[in-house]
């Protein structure tokens, strides 16, 4: 008799439709937004995929780390379930900008599960939207490009049903007094929640921050001028929109930064907050 491990058999079936889906690349949720020189949709040709893993090497691994892989793309296991919105500028019919969309519609393996213990936001009633890998080209890091993005995101979340958007917002540091100083200022300024009990995992804890935290004394109120530039543009828009940082952060040594898991609660959404993007 041959023994069967159902749980086996369906991860084998699970790699198998997603690395066909790779080959095959479409999107779940195909949506398409034009503005006068951009176009902001979901990506659904294995083109269209390749040319966002590669801005992704280019700005992840080529630009921040001075690495680089033969394949000249980033792409990783959670790549085949998701979603890719893209941003290309018709001008020079090139990509400037991407996000990657995970919805609890077509899967429940989660990138932001790998730093953080985050149970109870799994048992958040309602479909789930997980954004990451946020890249967008160094010539377009205005605010154009981040209202482009959020208005695919609305988009995706309006024809999603979306409930709830979270994932790890990066800042680009690994200095302790830095990640402190962030850390004071998201909870002075009432940004920080403790409510769903996450931590990071044990290999992502940011070592000693509890205790230097502990022994650090009261400063006086950081305002967000004094932080304009530690806070990247795209977690000062989420927190704009009334998004919340949950507990501490994680160590992301590889990327070299630090992540802070966000949650949006989409019935909460500050829509009228969102800065809209001009006709460019």
């Amino acid at each position: 008799m041959i023994s069967i491990n159902p749980k086996a058999n369906m991860t084998a079936i699970i790699n198998s439709l997603g690395n066909k889906r790779m080959k095959n690349f479409r999107a779940h949720i195909p949506i398409m937004i034009e503005k006068k020189n951009f176009i902001v949709k979901t990506a659904d040709s294995k083109e269209e995929l390749n040319a966002a893993l590669k801005l992704r090497h280019n700005v992840f691994l080529e630009e921040l780390l001075k690495k680089r892989r033969r394949s000249g793309l980033d792409k990783d296991k959670f790549d085949k379930l998701c979603d890719h919105l893209i941003i290309i500028d018709k001008r020079t019919n090139t990509m400037i900008g991407t996000y990657r969309l995970q919805s609890s519609l077509y899967g429940r393996k989660w990138y932001t599960a790998t730093e953080f213990h985050m149970k109870h936001i799994k048992k958040l009633p309602g479909i789930k939207l997980e954004l990451g890998r946020a890249c967008v080209h160094p010539e377009h890091r205005n605010g154009v490009t981040i209202a482009l993005l959020w208005e695919g995101i609305t988009t995706y979340m309006e024809v999603s049903g979306t409930a709830y958007l979270f994932g790890c917002s990066s800042i680009k540091t690994m200095d302790s007094s830095e990640i402190n100083k962030i850390y004071n200022y998201l909870n002075q300024n009432g940004y920080l929640s403790h409510e769903h009990r996450v931590r990071p995992k044990g290999k992502f804890r940011v070592p000693g921050m509890r205790r230097q935290l502990k022994m650090q004394p009261l400063e006086e109120l950081i305002t967000a001028v004094n932080m304009k530039d530690m806070i990247p543009s795209l977690l000062a828009s989420y927190l704009k929109v009334g998004a919340k940082v949950c507990g501490s952060p994680a160590l992301d040594r590889h990327f070299k930064c630090i992540d802070f898991l966000t949650l949006l609660d989409v019935s909460s959404l500050q829509a009228e907050r969102i800065r809209k993007p001009r006709d460019h």
